[in-house]
């Protein structure tokens, strides 16, 4: 069966591919979307959801029913041989930094269904029980596969995202390579209801020789997730693990009586990263592109981060509002983090399973001591924050990458400025127009208003005050801000107004609002050659 032509076949409806989906339809992309399972997961699999996350779920309107399901990523205990040696407060960390200055617990399960009401409400269904097998990457590109009941499925599309996890079809199907490795412990995970002292709502972490374990907080009382590690002597018999495997001394010594496993899997930590993530006019996103270990929740946020990225890109180029190379900044843009991200995760990973004497050392003595002091400074937490919310990934070596006025250069995110009043605007308000705008903070400078209305990118003028002082912007210069609320362009002194037009001349910028595009020749080259077949 060959379906009807899309612009974007979104292959995979995990949370990438829903939250890619969701930000296409609302950006007025034809999009469909498939996976192979027949309903949505049934497991919190991936708990953490960061301030960045909850920055760009501001953006498409869902923030407010991720906050009202979710609990705050707050205190955090670490444990040594059943004592515990160290509090921290994360609940405000980022405070000053972010309208979001926390990150919270969400289970992915719950996570999902919330992304499906929403796609849904664009009039985008899942279209499940479609596995696909095979990708022909021209234009259009054709995927291939089986649908329900085993039918032959056929999908022609523009452009094909493959969210379709770790083992992904997609990156097969591109000829990707997925270098990296796997670490030798094999890890449970278990969603449990429990007694005892870690049952308070809070993160325990025990890091010592009675073995690891996490606890996090789900929602509803006495309910947890813990990440561990199995018995080494059952380690060989992975198909067959079950709560009886595990290693019960880390539990015991935290003194946490379990009464009823809910949900448990065990797996091996992999470290890899796709040796690319285009081809052609398909992308890999999320898993498809980027696994590694579960240290400070970083996996399914920074596949949100692909989606977004992505997203706005895709819907310029069909639209006719970029140049079609603002789809090659995509790769470089997204695999320059994740490698920056694997490499920093496989370290502290190791550092944390590590059985040597130094690593023991530092787990036992150094770390307690050194973390809630780091975190208690502002400048500490600030660094710690920036690295565990995604607030502080920057796209500068980018070619769509230019200026810089103050501190912010072309390729950092938009500095948050807080509301002079509590409940007020602030200056991210704006950017739920998911659309190209120019912010001043200060006085536009003479032709800035006409630059921005030929393109029809809207200016939004903010006071110059302590507040933008403080998020290290410049007076009265232009910042270009990119759909997803990263700077595209910063320009600063008496040419700020015509160096802002020369950026959105060469870049073929024009804002949603403006009247449809000619699209770029080779999009047209593309598309007449479409139209003869």
């Amino acid at each position: 069966m060959t379906n009807e032509p899309t612009d974007v076949l979104v292959v995979g409806a995990g949370p990438t591919g829903l939250f890619l989906a969701l930000l296409l339809a609302k950006l007025g992309v034809g999009v469909r979307i498939v996976d192979a399972a027949a309903e949505p997961g049934t497991t919190s699999r991936a708990l953490a959801v960061q301030a960045r996350t909850l920055e760009l779920y501001r953006q498409v309107g869902i923030v407010d029913d991720v906050l009202a399901r979710a609990l705050v990523f707050g205190d955090v205990n670490l444990w040594r041989r059943g004592t515990r040696v160290a509090h921290v407060d994360l609940s405000g960390i980022g405070r000053g930094v972010s309208p979001f200055p926390f990150g919270v617990i969400f289970p992915q399960d719950e996570h999902e269904r919330l992304l499906i009401t929403h796609l849904e409400a664009e009039g985008v269904r899942v279209e499940r029980r479609t596995t696909i097998r095979a990708i022909e990457a021209g234009d259009p590109c054709v995927a291939r596969g089986t649908g329900p009941q085993g039918a032959q499925v056929e999908y022609r599309a523009r452009f094909v995202a493959g969210c379709d996890g770790a083992r992904s079809a997609v990156r097969e199907a591109i000829g990707a390579g997925f270098p990296g490795g796997t670490y030798a412990h094999v890890f449970y995970v278990a969603d449990i209801e429990a007694r005892g002292r870690p049952m308070n709502r809070q993160l325990h972490v025990l890091l010592d020789d009675a073995g690891f374990l996490a606890v996090f907080p789900l929602a509803g009382e006495g309910r947890a997730r813990l990440i561990g590690t199995i018995k080494s002597e059952a380690e060989g018999s992975e198909n067959k693990l079950g709560w009886d495997d595990v290693d019960r001394r880390p539990v015991d010594s935290a003194g946490l009586e379990v009464t009823r496993v809910n949900w448990f899997s065990t797996y091996r930590v992999h470290h890899r990263v796709a040796d690319r993530f285009r081809a052609g006019n398909v992308f890999l996103l999320g898993d498809a592109g980027h696994i590694h270990s579960p240290v400070g929740g970083q996996g399914m946020n920074t596949g949100l981060g692909d989606a977004m990225n992505l997203a706005w890109k895709l819907a310029a180029v069909i639209a006719g509002r970029a140049n079609g190379d603002v789809l090659d900044t995509y790769e470089p843009e997204r695999i320059a983090f994740a490698r920056r991200l694997v490499a920093t995760t496989d370290r502290v990973f190791k550092a944390t399973t590590s059985e040597s004497r130094l690593a023991e050392l530092v787990r036992l003595e150094l770390l307690p001591r050194l973390l809630p002091h780091v975190a208690s400074t502002q400048l500490g937490g600030r660094l710690l924050f920036a690295a565990v919310s995604q607030t502080g990934v920057e796209y500068r070596h980018s070619g769509w990458s230019q200026g810089h006025a103050g501190r912010v250069h072309g390729g950092d995110r938009l500095p948050w400025v807080p509301p002079a009043t509590e409940g007020g605007s602030d200056n991210f308000t704006p950017l739920t127009s998911l659309d190209w705008q120019a912010h001043v903070y200060g006085v536009p400078p003479d032709g800035a208003a006409d630059v921005c209305a030929a393109r029809a990118v809207p200016l939004h003028s903010f006071p110059f005050d302590a507040r933008a002082e403080a998020a290290s912007l410049a007076r009265n210069a232009v910042y270009l801000v990119r759909p997803d609320g990263y700077v595209g362009g910063a320009f600063a002194g008496g040419s700020s107004a015509a160096a802002a037009a020369r950026y959105l001349e060469v870049h073929g910028v024009r804002g949603r609002s403006a009247r449809a595009a000619r699209p770029p020749s080779d999009v047209r080259r593309q598309e007449g050659a479409r139209n003869e077949r």
